[in-house]
Formats: structure tokens, C-alpha cells, sequence
């Protein structure tokens, strides 16, 4: 195994507040977060360490210090998340600022039909999450302590703005219903408003389940969360229902009845249930706004491929979906 330039002073750091003795190995965990994550294993046991990317930031962006703050607030709330051991600002030990916390031993399912699995056990799967993600927005941020953690009230305007701005600067031709998106979705925000405390990239690979029971034992990559509309967050994991397997990680078009995997309106009538509200009439917006929001990203990752800056080798290739996602989600606008 290759040594990591900064195992050994890692493992100097651990050895200080007693989470080692000796040398460590560094695994890296692949996974779609912006932040590296690492396996380190010790003797007797195994931790996660979660740092900024090496080299020059946008000021904002890979913030590992709110990702640990909130996983540290919620710990103790009926919000599974991992435990968190340690936060380190120093960059002179790795390079960046990080993290520690516990390694959860589970599983990830990444294909959200679930392949392997019976149908009873699928739609318990699907239960858990819609369960995990009502609680979250459930929590009280302001007794928590989270009131800081972002802006409250006029969510929807101000992604719409941020998100609009940067499609329209990255200088590169913008889909003909991406910009029909962004003409239309201002004059169409739902009335009524909300704060909670969101997830911001709440799917089903971003949770860990047990090994044998189908609960949730951890709620992971937090980079995104804020203070804002539980509606937002609740309707971007509901894309899935609207996306094809071949475009973008959805399960559009497979007979979900046979899968024992719900349907959309029975998924909503679940969250419904939890949050005691009815979001129904305002459901196509929904749709459309998070389509709409992950086009503006993977524009900005054309650009990014195109400028010769983006990390992943398939950027040109998630960058040509964006098309294909703001067609989805100015169809959802015209119902």
C-alpha cells in the first residue's frame, strides 16, 4: 500500500489524543463528496478522516468546519450520524484543515432500485430514508444552537438568483429550457415559507445502513446543509422518480410495483404523514426548481471540463446531461 505524504504526522496526532498507539494505513473512500475522505485503520481500531482539498478555494466552498459542527450538534437527536472525535484547524499537520470521526461499519446501496434485495426490504429501505429526512427537518436549529448556520426565510429566490448568476457567467451556451427555467421559476416561488435545518445532498448513497437490519446508522457528506426550505430538500432525493437509470442515477420507468419500491405520490404521502402538511399543490415546482438546480451544476461543470479545471474524467460527460435535466424540469413547469 502507498504511504500518504501525511500518515506519519497524522499518525503522531492521533498517538496525542489517545485514538492510536504506533503507525496507521490511509485508505482512500471513493464516493461523489468534494471533500477527500480517508479510512485510517490502527491496531485495534478504524476512524474516517475528512479534509479540505489541497491547493487554492473559493472562501465558501469544502467547509469541513460546518460539516462537523452540525454532525457534532446532532448527535443525540434521533438523527443517526457518526461520532465525531476530533477537529483540527492546524494546517501544518496534513495540509488542511479536518476531521475525525467514527468509522460506521454498514452498508451503501448506490443503485437505488436495489438490486439483490427483496421487495419488502426495499420499500422498508425507502421508509427509512423518508423517516431519517422528515426528522431532520423536524429538529429545532435554534435550540440546537444552529440559528447561525445560515440565512433564514427566502430560500427559494436566493438559490434561484445564486444559481442563475452562475450559469449566465460561465460564458458558454445555456440550453434553450435551462434558460426558460430561469425566467420562469421567479415569478412561480409558493407563498409560503419555511426555515429548517436541510441536508442539501440528502440520497440514498449518502446514507450507511446496518450490516443485517434495514435501518439508517448514518447520515453522511453535510458539505451542503443549511438553514432553508425542508420542501427543497425533500423534493431534490425525489428526482429519482423523474430521472432514468441511463441519464442520472433515477429510477424513472422500472416497474416500481414489482420492485416493492414506491411510487412518487405514495413517497410524498409519507412525508406528508410525518410533517403533518400537504406539499402536493406545489410539487411541480418543486420539481422543476431542483432540476433546474442540478442543470445550473452540471453546466458549470461543462465549463469547468471545458476550461481544463474539472477533477472528474467524466465531467464533459455529466456537463451534456444538463440539457437533458432542465428539458425534465421545464416539462415539470408546464404542468
Amino acid at each position: 500500500m502507498q504511504t500518504l505524504s501525511f500518515e506519519e504526522p497524522l499518525a503522531k496526532y492521533l498517538n496525542q489524543l489517545g485514538l492510536s498507539k504506533g503507525p496507521i494505513e490511509l485508505s482512500q473512500l471513493t464516493g461523489g463528496q468534494s471533500n477527500p475522505t480517508f479510512k485510517i485503520s490502527t491496531s485495534n481500531s478504524h476512524y474516517v478522516l475528512r479534509k479540505k482539498p489541497s491547493g487554492v478555494l473559493l472562501p465558501s466552498a469544502h467547509a469541513v468546519d460546518r460539516e462537523h459542527r452540525v454532525m457534532k450538534t446532532l448527535a443525540g437527536t434521533g438523527v443517526p450520524v457518526p461520532k465525531m472525535l476530533a477537529y483540527c484547524e492546524d494546517e501544518s499537520i496534513i495540509g488542511t484543515a479536518f476531521f475525525i470521526m467514527e468509522y460506521l461499519d454498514g452498508r451503501v446501496f448506490v443503485d437505488q432500485s436495489l438490486p439483490g434485495l427483496q421487495p419488502n426490504e426495499r420499500r422498508e429501505i425507502y421508509a427509512q430514508m423518508n423517516q431519517t429526512i422528515a426528522a431532520i427537518h423536524r429538529l429545532d436549529y435554534v435550540s440546537l444552537g444552529l440559528e447561525t448556520f445560515g440565512k433564514p426565510g427566502n430560500y427559494f429566490a436566493r438559490q434561484i438568483a445564486r444559481w442563475s448568476r452562475q450559469v449566465r457567467e460561465a460564458n458558454i451556451a445555456i440550453p434553450n429550457t435551462l434558460n426558460k427555467l430561469m425566467d420562469w421559476l421567479p415569478e412561480h416561488i409558493p407563498a409560503q415559507d419555511e426555515t429548517t435545518l436541510i441536508h442539501g445532498d440528502f440520497r440514498m448513497d449518502n446514507l450507511i445502513f446496518h450490516k443485517t437490519d434495514l435501518r439508517i446508522i448514518g447520515v453522511l457528506d453535510w458539505e451542503l446543509s443549511t438553514l432553508g426550505n425542508p420542501l427543497a430538500d425533500f423534493a431534490y432525493q425525489c428526482m429519482a422518480w423523474r430521472i432514468a437509470p441511463t441519464l442520472w442515477r433515477g429510477i424513472q420507468g422500472l416497474d416500481l410495483a414489482a420492485l416493492g419500491i414506491p411510487s412518487e405520490s405514495e413517497y410524498i404521502a409519507m412525508y406528508e404523514k410525518q410533517a403533518g402538511k400537504s406539499i402536493s399543490e406545489h410539487w411541480p415546482f418543486l420539481m422543476a426548481y431542483n432540476l433546474f438546480r442540478i442543470s445550473a451544476i452540471l453546466h458549470g461543470i461543462t465549463k469547468r471540463a471545458l476550461d481544463g479545471n474539472a477533477n472528474a474524467s467524466d465531467a464533459i460527460e455529466n456537463g451534456a446531461k444538463a440539457g437533458a435535466l432542465a428539458d425534465l424540469g421545464w416539462a415539470c413547469a408546464q404542468k
